[in-house]
């Protein structure tokens, strides 16, 4: 048995929302998986966005010390990472981003061949405006997309309307299991093979003295 663990960064500042079903059915779908699960609740926090300081360069941290700076060793430790979200306006929660900006630009390690996913939920519409929104976040990275049934949206009002829903918690299902299968061939892949070759990064700019 392979020991993994999956980070699922919850960006509503409803703790219990619709985008708490979605996640609370991932949970229990790992689980069957045998893989380990930590859920962070993002939304409902004081982060403020990146002010391209350049800080996190010098000393492998963000000069804020908040959130992002906790989340950044859980990050590193898991091998897949899940970030959720409402949508507000054909986007994620402008908190979620301000956490995403941040972890990803200050963080340095190898995010090579960890696995994520995004997962949104909404009353109507929005949906797949905020989903290829979050997925950057991953392939800017060299991080595989787990893929589902269907794109990983799920619909909701009040709260706890999510679980009427039955083909969306049936994508979060789908998703957490081929996420689980992904992560384990990773896994068994590169105990074989190793990572990718890797070349130095060809900086190009467009504007020249």
């Amino acid at each position: 048995m392979i020991d993994m663990k999956v980070l699922i960064l919850n960006g509503s500042p409803r703790a219990n929302g619709n985008t708490s079903v979605a996640v609370n059915e991932l949970v229990k779908t790992f689980e069957t998986e045998g893989i380990e699960t930590e859920v962070m609740q993002i939304g409902n926090q004081d982060i403020r966005g990146c002010i391209a300081c350049g800080s996190c360069g010098k000393t492998g941290k963000c000069v804020f010390d908040d959130a992002v700076n906790l989340i950044a060793p859980k990050f590193e430790e898991a091998d897949g990472l899940i970030v959720a979200s409402p949508v507000y306006y054909a986007s994620a929660n402008a908190t979620l981003i301000a956490c995403l900006d941040r972890l990803f630009y200050s963080t340095s390690f190898d995010k090579t061949m960890k696995v994520g996913a995004s997962v949104v939920v909404a009353r109507r519409g929005g949906l797949s405006a905020t989903y290829d929104e979050l997925n950057k976040y991953f392939t800017i990275s060299g991080m595989p997309v787990a893929s589902s049934q269907y794109w990983n949206s799920v619909h909701g009002r009040t709260p706890g309307e999510a679980e009427k829903d039955l083909e969306g918690l049936q994508t979060m299902r789908t998703l957490a299991r081929n996420m689980s299968f992904l992560m384990k061939s990773i896994a068994l892949g590169k105990e074989k093979f190793g990572l990718p070759e890797k070349e130095e990064h060809l900086w190009t700019h467009f504007i020249s003295d």
